[in-house]
């Protein structure tokens, strides 16, 4: 008998009988919204009706046909629509479109036009691709709004001033002189009087400003205006709605075919990109609102496509303007904690009833106030946060192009003419490389910055043809791409270079130092065998790959390849640390680093140099606390891991967790954020034990200030691990060795300045004149501070050798001590060379390490 059937049953028991495969009867369920969902769709119910009668001012329609648009774009765009916040209405970008086709052909095609855009948004929809209307470059689309908001702010500054627009921006402009001289004096006290409180209503202080400011600005403008305007009798053109029998629905379309179908494709465009990219910005909204809130799911893009075309459809039928995504209704909705679509779909429902039941008291608004209203929000368009978004990312050119194209020429020929522009701008970034040569202290300097294709091969052979023969040669390629042609020239060269004598040095963002022919990068989903034939090479390969240098010990690259990540900091007040460090410093920039003009990497100044006395006196004077910066960065390099990063080193990681570390270095350095070692020493997980403290100190055994800390972890390290050798590090620009140089024996012991007391024997290291400095590559320190980093190194290698653990491990060959020196502006790395008379550190790269 099966487990699922029960054993035994009770007759006594009455058993409700089904039909088969009939779900339980269940109550029905009752209809219900939040009540923030009602707050959010009166507030946003506040702000659409005037905006919406002064759009439809705007274009020159029907007043009803703003109405129209804002109800339907609420009710259908609300209901089937793919993102659940966003409002839908009549939209400014939409205005100089619309206007122009009334002007073109009339009212009744227009909304044909309409229908047809909404037609042609549905079939956008069912082929799934609104996610290709975001490709549009942010540069094009912050342009196209722009010059929508300069026409529109053009045109209704003479309805402001009493006049009437022009059909033109150029003809406004030439009448803007004769308008201001017969300007009419009460349009213009009623339009001042509604910017001024749409300025000024957002900015009232206290405790009072907080409850006022949930009544919308737009709101309070129109009516205060329109009650002034009443009480002083001024007569003024004022907004009339003709009775609805009256209202003109769609008709057949009139005019020529290629006419109207680039109007039918200049609406869809519009009408399309402003909702998606409204849509995705709704997201960025929703997700920073406060935990707890209620979860609202994310955007569907192409159902979103689909519930625009269905509102326009609808709304040109009923004689409506087009419905886009509008940002300012949709902002309110969700500022105002709707948590879902009820709220969009019932400020259409209040749409309609203020349609039906309140039109007397909507006649009493001046057109003179919603052209002012219409205005402020043209002027709103043009974006000071975009343009210098778009300037810092070098698209400056594309957005005033679109944005001229726009004003002068019209909508479409304006984003033609942005795309145009934006194409070739990326074709130019594509092939323009510099290519330079230089020689410093007898090295020879090729640096390449740019895409490296086949167009720069002539530039790049000329280049390397000036190197002379059995010269040391740096490659520097700062790119991301370089194609098979100068793949093969780059191979080529360098072989007949080694073939000569000489040595060549390939350098980049991506490093791959001492990797082995054919070794895979983990970082890349491919790997490139060096010394394949060139006719197998792969046609696309990146410019920093290995191409062709002699195995090396190292079998592997570096596990997490470090990149200059641009990371937004808040600018903060100056301080230092013991450390060197700067917090309101770029993270990745250094002390006396700059950007260039073109946003490249930063340019290093002589170590040790700042024009920030504080970094020169890390322990003197007062400083200023830093702002807390918060968990933001954190979390989001943490997810980047998970999500870049783990994947590629997870089953290596597991290794490491069931066999435990085994490290073969002990790496002692400076805490200054600025030392990456893995970075320094292309090493990744389980290859180094890493202490790091305030000046890489190593306390001599039995120093009474001394740290435990250190000891036990060299302890560790040598008796546990059995690491074979330990490294001493020290940089450029250290803050400790300049705390150490400016100390005063009078000040007040602190935790940080006991510590730096175990750096005294290296300053009286310095000191001594029976003992040569040590020099750097075979020239002097720069300054103080360098010699006592070099010198600090040297008299901490001298403490490590006072272990027991360590001298036991020397004495048996088991154990070797190095010193180490990262100048951080050079990002160069020296080797000391030996301890006896003229101790030096040189060059990583010209040191034989197998020996």
């Amino acid at each position: 008998m099966s487990a699922c059937v029960p054993t035994r049953t009770d007759s006594k028991r009455t058993q409700r009988i089904h039909r088969p495969h009939s779900p339980p009867s269940t109550p029905p369920r009752r209809f219900r919204i939040a009540g923030a969902d009602v707050s959010a769709a009166i507030a946003v119910f506040l702000i659409a009706l005037p905006l919406s009668l002064g759009i439809a001012l705007a274009t020159g329609a029907p007043l009803q046909a703003g109405l129209v648009a804002a109800a339907v774009g609420g009710i259908v765009a609300g209901r089937i629509g793919g993102s659940p916040l966003q409002v839908s209405g009549p939209a400014a970008g939409l205005t100089v479109v619309t206007a122009d086709l009334i002007q073109r052909y009339g009212w009744r095609t227009t909304c044909a036009i309409t229908v047809l855009a909404g037609l042609a948004q549905l079939g956008l929809g069912c082929l799934r691709v609104a996610r290709t209307a975001l490709a549009v470059s942010p540069a094009i689309v912050h342009g196209m709004l722009a010059g929508i908001g300069v026409t529109i702010a053009v045109a209704q500054l003479h309805i402001v001033l009493g006049g009437t627009p022009q059909s033109s921006v150029l003809a406004n402009l030439r009448a803007l002189p004769a308008q201001l001289a017969g300007l009419d004096p009460a349009a213009v006290a009623v339009s001042a009087m509604t910017l001024t409180l749409l300025l000024l209503w957002p900015r009232i202080p206290g405790r009072a400003g907080r409850l006022l400011r949930r009544v919308p600005a737009a709101l309070i403008a129109v009516s205060g205006a329109t009650a002034a305007a009443a009480l002083a009798g001024l007569v003024l053109p004022k907004v009339d709605l003709p009775s609805w029998r009256s209202h003109a629905l769609a008709g057949l379309p009139e005019g020529p075919a290629l006419g109207l179908v680039a109007a039918v494709l200049t609406t869809t465009l519009v009408c399309s990109v402003q909702s998606l990219l409204g849509a995705v910005a709704v997201d960025k909204l929703i997700a920073t609102r406060p935990r707890g809130s209620a979860r609202v799911g994310r955007s569907d893009l192409d159902r979103e496509l689909l519930g625009q075309g269905a509102a326009n459809i609808v709304s040109g039928t009923l004689g409506g303007l087009p419905v886009a995504g509008v940002a300012v209704r949709s902002s309110a909705n969700v500022q105002s904690g709707a948590v879902s679509r009820n709220s969009t779909m019932l400020h259409g429902v209040l749409v309609v009833v203020a349609a039906l039941l309140m039109v007397p008291i909507l006649e009493l608004i001046p057109l003179a106030s919603l052209a002012a209203l219409v205005m402020a929000v043209g002027i709103q368009m043009v974006s000071l946060h975009h343009i210098r978004t778009v300037t810092r990312h070098r698209e400056a050119l594309v957005y005033a192009v679109t944005t001229l194209g726009v004003v002068f020429l019209g909508v479409l020929e304006g984003v033609t003419l942005g795309v145009a522009v934006a194409v070739a701008v990326a074709l130019h970034r594509l092939t323009r490389t510099r290519i330079t040569h230089d020689e410093k202290e007898g090295v020879h300097h090729v640096h390449v910055r740019g895409q490296l294709t086949f167009l720069a091969v002539p530039r790049l052979s000329r280049a390397l043809h000036h190197v002379p023969q059995g010269s040391h040669v740096v490659v520097e390629l700062d790119g991301s791409f370089m194609d098979h042609a100068a793949y093969e020239a780059l191979q080529d060269w360098q072989k007949t270079h080694t073939a000569q004598g000489g040595t060549v040095e390939l350098t980049g963002r991506r490093v791959a130092t001492g990797t082995a022919p054919g070794a895979a990068d983990p970082a890349s989903d491919t790997s490139t065998d060096a010394h394949a034939d060139t006719a197998s090479a792969p046609h696309t390969v990146h410019p920093t790959r290995h191409l062709g240098s002699a195995r090396a010990e190292c079998q592997c690259r570096p596990w997490t390849p470090w990149r200059n990540h641009r990371c937004e900091v808040p600018r903060l007040a100056p301080t230092a640390s013991a450390s060197g460090q700067h917090p309101g410093r770029h993270p990745d920039r250094q002390p006396g680093q700059h950007p260039d003009r073109h946003g490249d990497a930063p340019r290093p100044t002589e170590a040790g140099q700042s024009t920030d006395p504080s970094v020169l006196t890390p322990l003197g004077g007062t400083s200023v606390p830093p702002a807390p910066l918060g968990g933001r960065q954190l979390v989001h390099g943490i997810t980047a891991f998970q999500r870049n990063t783990a994947p590629l080193v997870r089953g290596e990681l597991a290794r490491l967790a069931r066999e435990g570390q085994r490290p073969t270095q002990l790496f002692l350095t400076c805490a200054d954020s600025r030392l990456v070692t893995s970075m320094i020493t292309s090493s990744g997980p389980g290859d180094l034990f890493v202490v790091r403290n305030v000046g890489n100190l190593v306390p001599p055994p039995g120093e009474e200030s001394g740290d435990d800390s250190v000891a036990a972890a060299i302890e560790y390290a040598v008796d546990v691990l059995h690491v074979r050798s330990i490294t001493v590090c020290g940089h450029s620009g250290c803050g400790a060795m300049q705390a150490l140089l400016q100390s005063d024996p009078g000040q007040t012991q602190t935790p940080l300045r006991r510590w730096l007391r175990l750096g005294v024997p290296s300053l009286e290291r310095m000191a001594d004149d029976r003992r040569p400095w040590p020099r750097l590559a075979g020239r002097a320190a720069a300054d103080a501070v360098e010699q006592l980093c070099l010198t600090n190194v040297v008299q901490q290698l001298e403490h490590l050798r006072a272990h027991e653990s360590v001298a036991r491990a020397l004495r048996s060959g088991e154990l070797e001590l190095h010193g180490l020196y990262f100048h951080v502006g050079e990002a160069q790395a020296y080797l000391l060379q030996g301890q006896d008379e003229g101790v030096v550190f040189d060059h990583v790269g010209a040191v034989d390490l197998t020996a």
